[in-house]
C-alpha cells in the first residue's frame, strides 16, 4: 500500500531523497521522475547509494549510525513518488513539511519534519566552528569539536553531570538537576542499551551526537525523555538527527483561529489544561517557557491540543533542586555559541515564576484564539480573566485564579460530539471529559 499524502505534502511534490538534499544543503537534479522499485532490495540498495552521498559528510550531524538514518536508508520515510525535474532544497522560510512513515510498507502515517535550526543558522554556526579553530571558511565540523575542551571532559566522562553542560544556551540546561540528566541519559533513543544512568554504552560519536543536540535545539531531547505515551502533552518522537527532526503530524494552532465558538473554547480549555499539568505534576517538575507563540502549540487530528515545540521550555526540578548556573559565563566555549550570541544571558531559575506560562499564553496566545467568538456577556467574561491573566504585574495567586475562572467559564461551552475525537463518545457519559 502506497502512502497517501496529506495537503501540505502533495502541495510540494517533494520525492523521498528531497530530505537527504535538505540535510546536507545540497542541491540535486534529476532528469525524468522516479518509480518505486518492486523490490525491497533494489528499494535499499538505491537508498543507501543516494544517502551514502548525501549523508556521509564530514560533520557530527551527519545522520550515520542513528536509527532516523536507518529508516530513510529502507524509504520507512518517504515523500511523494513524483520528483520534480529541478530538485532543490525547501525555502528558507519553511520550518516544517509532512512526510509519510512506516514500519512495515503496510501501514503508513503522516509525520512532520522539522527544522531545528534555520538554513541561514546553520551557515553562522558551521562559521563559528571553523573560526573557532582559526581554520577557513570550511572546516571538518567534526574533527574540530572533537578537540574542543568541552567534549574532551566528555570523553571521560561515566555520567552526565551539570558541570559537563553548564554555559549552554538551551533553557533546559539552564540550571539542571542530576535527576535530570540521569533521565536523559536513561531515556536517550539514539544509542543502543538505554536504560542506564551511566555513559558507558555510549560510542564517542554517541557522546558528540548528543552533546551537539543539546546545544543546538533540546526540543528532540524533551520529546524523549517526557514522552506522550506517558501522558505528557508532547508528540511522539520517531527520530532527530543533528539540525532535523521527524515526530507525529500536528496542525499549528494559528490555523485554528478561525475556528467555531465551541471548538475554540475546547483548545483553549485544553491549554490551559496542558500548562497547568507543567506546573504540578507526579515528578514534581516545573516546566516554563521563555516566549511563545501559536505555532509552538498543535492539534493532532483527533483533536488533542499538544505542544507543537518544546525548543523554549525549560525545567527546574522541584524534587531534588536545580544546580544554578553559577560561573555559567566561565563555561561559554564554541557550544554555547552555535545557535545565540556567546554573550546572551538567561535569567536566573530563582526568578522564574509560576505565573510565567499563564501571562505568555493569556496575552499572546488566547486572545487571538477567543476573540469576538461568543455572545454577551460570556465574552466581557472570558476577556475580564483574559487581561488579569496576561497582567504579569499581578501576584502568582491572583494570574493563576484567573485561569482557573477561565477554564469554569469555557468548560461548558464546549461540546460533545465526534469531531472532538479525543475525548468522545466518553464526554456522552462521563461530565469530567
Amino acid at each position: 500500500m502506497e502512502p497517501r499524502l496529506g495537503p501540505k505534502a502533495a502541495a510540494l511534490h517533494l520525492g523521498w531523497p528531497f530530505l537527504l538534499l535538505w540535510v546536507s544543503s545540497l542541491s540535486y537534479s534529476v532528469s525524468s521522475p522516479a518509480s518505486p522499485s518492486p523490490s525491497p532490495v533494489s528499494r535499499v540498495r538505491t537508498s543507501y547509494n543516494l544517502g551514502k552521498t548525501f549523508l556521509g559528510l564530514d560533520k557530527c550531524n551527519a545522520c550515520i549510525g542513528t536509527s532516523i538514518c536507518k529508516k530513510f536508508f529502507k524509504e520507512e520515510i518517504r515523500f511523494d513518488n513524483g520528483l520534480a525535474l529541478h530538485l532543490g532544497p525547501p525555502p528558507d522560510d519553511l520550518p516544517s513539511y509532512s512526510a509519510n512513515y512506516s514500519d512495515d510498507f503496510k501501514t503508513w502515517r503522516p509525520v512532520e519534519i522539522s527544522r531545528l535550526v534555520s538554513k541561514q543558522q546553520n551557515k553562522i554556526s558551521d562559521g563559528r566552528i571553523c573560526a573557532s579553530a582559526a581554520a577557513p571558511k570550511t572546516c571538518s565540523i567534526e574533527r574540530v569539536l572533537r578537540k574542543t575542551g568541552r567534549f574532551q571532559k566528555w570523553l571521560q566522562a561515566k555520567r552526565l553531570t551539570p558541570d559537563l553542560v553548564r554555559g549552554l544556551s538551551s533553557p533546559l540546561l539552564r540550571c539542571p538537576s542530576q535527576r535530570l540528566l540521569d533521565r536523559v541519559v536513561r531515556r536517550y533513543a539514539e544509542v543502543a542499551d538505554a536504560g542506564s544512568i551511566f555513559m558507558d554504552h555510549f560510542t564517542d560519536r554517541d557522546k558528540l551526537r548528543l552533546l551537539y543536540t543539546l546545544a543546538v535545539n533540546t526540543h528532540p531531547v524533551l520529546l524523549q525523555i517526557f514522552p506522550g505515551a506517558e501522558g505528557w502533552p508532547l508528540p511522539k518522537y520517531l527520530g532527530s538527527c543533528g539540525r532535523f527532526l521527524v515526530s507525529t503530524s500536528t496542525s499549528p494552532l494559528q490555523e485554528f483561529y478561525g475556528a467555531p465558538p465551541d471548538q475554540a473554547a475546547d483548545l483553549a480549555y485544553q491549554l490551559l489544561g496542558v500548562l497547568e499539568s507543567l506546573r504540578s505534576n507526579d515528578l514534581n517538575y516545573f516546566f516554563y517557557f521563555t516566549h511563545v507563540d501559536a505555532d509552538m502549540f498543535g492539534i493532532f487530528n483527533n483533536g488533542h491540543l499538544f505542544i507543537r515545540d518544546a525548543s523554549a521550555l525549560g525545567v527546574i526540578d522541584r524534587q531534588e533542586g536545580s544546580q544554578a548556573a553559577s560561573g555559567a559565563g566561565d563555561n561559554k566555549d564554541i557550544f554555547s555559541c552555535l545557535v545565540s550570541g556567546c554573550q546572551t544571558k538567561l535569567p536566573s531559575c530563582d526568578t522564574i515564576p509560576e505565573k510565567q506560562n499563564l501571562v505568555l499564553v493569556c496575552s499572546q496566545v488566547l486572545p487571538l484564539l477567543l476573540q469576538a467568538k461568543f455572545p454577551s456577556p460570556v465574552q466581557e467574561e472570558i476577556d475580564a480573566e483574559l487581561t488579569r491573566c496576561a497582567d504579569g504585574t499581578r501576584p502568582d495567586p491572583e494570574v493563576l485564579g484567573a485561569a482557573s475562572r477561565l477554564k469554569d467559564i469555557l468548560r461548558p461551552l464546549r461540546t460533545c460530539d465526534p469531531r472532538f475525537a479525543y475525548r468522545y463518545p466518553d464526554c456522552k457519559y462521563d461530565d469530567k471529559f
